[in-house]
């Protein structure tokens, strides 16, 4: 009967260590990209438009390495002047591609009401590159 026993609790034994041995606890997930913000060197589009017409600028931007991608445009504030800035999406990994080209985004503007508009992208840690738009 002890011999049984024995048999049965190193059955079990030998079981439970292998089914721990076999956890996914190797997989090593890559870190999630990092969002940075891209200073704006040019904006072109139209200078005038109407009311609930869609208007669409050129927003061209400069990144730290190749292998950045465009992320989203958020608000931002320097100072108390507030405006626009381009996120720009950089992978986890060492980026070998290090000579960036100038990229662009397309910014979309609609007024529902008459008059002069300012559209504010951040080209510096202090100032807006800013694009007037009137609207009739």
């Amino acid at each position: 009967m002890k011999s049984f026993s024995l048999k049965s609790s190193l059955v079990v034994l030998f079981l439970s260590i292998t089914f721990a041995s076999c956890s996914n606890d190797d997989e090593v997930q890559a870190p999630a990209p990092t969002s940075k913000a891209a200073l704006v060197t040019e904006i072109k589009g139209p200078a005038t438009g109407k009311v609930n017409e869609e208007l669409s600028y050129d927003v061209t931007y400069v990144v730290d390495n190749a292998c950045a991608e465009f992320d989203k445009i958020a608000e931002v504030t320097i100072g108390d002047v507030k405006g626009l800035e381009v996120l720009a999406k950089y992978p986890s990994e060492v980026c070998t591609q290090q000579v960036p080209e100038p990229q662009k985004t397309v910014y979309k503007f609609k007024s529902a009401t008459k008059g002069t508009f300012e559209i504010k992208f951040k080209k510096s840690e202090k100032e807006f590159l800013t694009q007037k738009v009137v609207i009739e």
